[in-house]
């Protein structure tokens, strides 16, 4: 069964960190680029930051970058986000997702669709 489970999110005060972690199971992680995605309340799912397969190159969209860090660990089938100088507009769902085939990272991360699998999300507050 194929999944992709993310975890780490949670309330956090703005100016601080977070570390969000993407656990695959039921398929080859290193076949995949992975993106992490990110839906406000009433906007529209966008992309955040996206990795290759064995995560020799990455993509950042210009309001996380500087500040958000992608990388993944294919031994142990994760991917991670890792969130400094939190913003109360980083404030989503932060979703995982999986796709096999892709032309550039930029065009995979510009929109959600047409990946291959999704996590089901997890949830940051960014607020004092």
């Amino acid at each position: 069964q194929v999944q992709l489970v993310e975890s780490g999110g949670g309330l956090v005060q703005p100016g601080g960190s977070l570390r969000l972690s993407c656990a695959a199971s039921g398929f080859a992680l290193d076949s995949y680029a992975i993106g992490w995605f990110r839906q406000a309340p009433g906007k529209e799912r966008e992309g955040v930051s996206c990795i290759s397969k064995i995560g020799k190159r990455s993509y950042y969209a210009d309001s996380v970058k500087g500040r958000f860090t992608i990388s993944r660990d294919n031994t142990r089938s994760t991917v991670y986000l890792q969130m400094n100088s939190l913003k109360p507009e980083d404030t989503a769902v932060y979703y995982c997702a999986a796709k096999n085939t892709y032309t550039t990272l930029q065009t995979m991360c510009a929109g959600p669709d047409g990946m291959d699998y999704w996590g089901k999300g997890t949830l940051i507050t960014v607020s004092s």
